[in-house]
């Protein structure tokens, strides 16, 4: 860690995400020297590569705008690197670098070959039009397309970056190169995307928060759920809670939250997906439009449940939510977002002995299924929902199975360690194959 400081100043995101996978991995190369003799844990935590940018575009007054682009390949060593892209004016070096580190592994676990990467830019597309939109990502995409393709590099949609995005991204990718292919993820149905993708990083959350319940012999019928955001991830979290006989209790976006009392009902969750993904609204707008209380800059943990989500961006649960949230009975966290918890927070649930999945682990559906879209797209053809979601399913159960064979102590399962520990095995081995490069 000391090493990695002094080569990344200043990098916090990407620092926390490697000092998490460090603790729990390095008592494991300790008893496997091989990985330790080989520098293994020092190479994964250096990007092969990194891209950075500019990407210039007109508003619809005719106005010049100037974002940083980039793209992080982290590790290809099973497979072509995969990983989002993130529009926010958040985006900077370290929280890529710590998104594309945190892929690697996640991408391992889910039993795919798929390596580990991550991009994005500093644009922010909210309050922009379509044809704004477009304008950007056709420059953003104009540089990318150099470094990415269908065996090399396949991106995907993260924050910011939804249907309309990938389709004028996509089209742009067509338009340079003359050719259709595989490059990107997200796709629409009718032109190479796969059923269930929209839906399967929070179906995904939910599945693993199943797994963790089943193997305590419980399930997820009548528990009593918060979930943090408002955005794709926690929409689809919330539907597959709700048909899981689950109680939701919250949702939220940076100005606040709603707290349903009696449970989010199956009409108020439609009505949400049309303010977000259509109207693009804030949730306090909504909140007022439709006579529901909202608490200002409030976030959801203060709400007694058994299960919360955090589904939205990352850090959103520190140290003080963590211990509310024991307090207040809950004892299941399943983490839909990327690192949504800070250090302090998972360490504290970790300390709890309560059922904790790291975003690595709990939040795999997405780029799961992506994988899976990347697998029709080679064979040209396309499965159906049902399949698409026995599949999903499958590989959120051997995510749990990996969890449980590498972080099973004393009789109980440290997510953490298990998801830590078997995502980099699997990546460390095929390093070693390769000998030193």
């Amino acid at each position: 860690m000391s090493s990695l400081e002094q080569r990344n100043p200043g990098q916090s995101e990407f620092l926390q995400a490697a000092k998490e996978v460090a603790e729990k991995v390095i008592p494991y190369i300790n008893d496997h020297p091989e990985y330790e003799e080989a520098r293994i844990l020092e190479r994964i935590a250096e990007p092969d590569r990194v891209f950075h940018f500019r990407v210039t575009w007109e508003d619809d007054k005719g106005g010049v705008h100037v974002n940083r682009g980039y793209r992080i390949q982290q590790n290809n060593a099973i497979g072509p690197y995969k990983g989002g892209l993130r529009f926010d004016p958040s985006v900077n070096l370290s929280v890529l670098k710590f998104l594309a580190f945190e892929q690697v592994f996640k991408n391992s676990l889910t039993t795919l070959p798929m390596g580990g990467g991550k991009g994005g830019s500093d644009f922010d597309p909210k309050g922009k039009s379509d044809s704004e939109v477009m304008r950007f990502c056709q420059s953003f995409m104009t540089e990318l397309q150099r470094h990415i393709g269908a065996d090399t590099d396949v991106p995907a949609g993260d924050i910011g970056v939804g249907g309309r995005e990938i389709g004028f991204l996509f089209g742009q990718y067509k338009r340079l190169r003359n050719e259709f292919t595989g490059v990107l993820t997200g796709k629409g149905v009718g032109w190479g995307g796969s059923l269930i993708r929209p839906e399967a990083t929070g179906y995904g959350s939910v599945y693993f928060a199943q797994e963790m319940l089943r193997h305590r012999g419980e399930d997820l019928d009548g528990k009593k759920c918060v979930v943090s955001g408002s955005g794709n991830v926690s929409q689809y979290t919330a539907e597959k809670l709700l048909t899981l006989g689950a109680t939701v209790l919250t949702l939220s976006d940076r100005s606040g939250m709603i707290h349903f009392k009696d449970g989010l009902t199956e009409e108020q969750l439609a009505a949400v997906m049309h303010h977000k993904n259509k109207v693009r609204g804030a949730l306090v707008d909504f909140a007022s439009a439709n006579g529901l209380e909202f608490h200002a800059d409030k976030k959801p943990w203060s709400v007694p449940c058994d299960c919360a989500f955090p589904s939205a961006v990352q850090n959103e649960l520190d140290d003080d939510d963590a211990k509310t949230l024991l307090e207040n009975g809950c004892y299941v966290v399943s983490e839909g977002a990327n690192m949504p918890s800070t250090a302090e927070a998972a360490h504290r649930f970790e300390q709890a002995g309560i059922l904790f999945g790291p975003g690595k682990a709990a939040n795999a559906g997405g780029v799961a299924t992506s994988g899976l879209e990347m697998s029709q797209n080679s064979l040209r053809l396309s499965w159906s929902r049902e399949e698409v979601d026995k599949r999903l399913q499958g590989i959120m159960r051997s995510v749990h199975e990996t969890c449980v064979e590498y972080g099973t102590e004393n009789g109980t399962v440290n997510y953490i360690t298990g998801a830590n520990v078997g995502g980099f095995v699997k990546v460390a081995n095929a390093m070693l194959a390769y000998g030193v490069m």
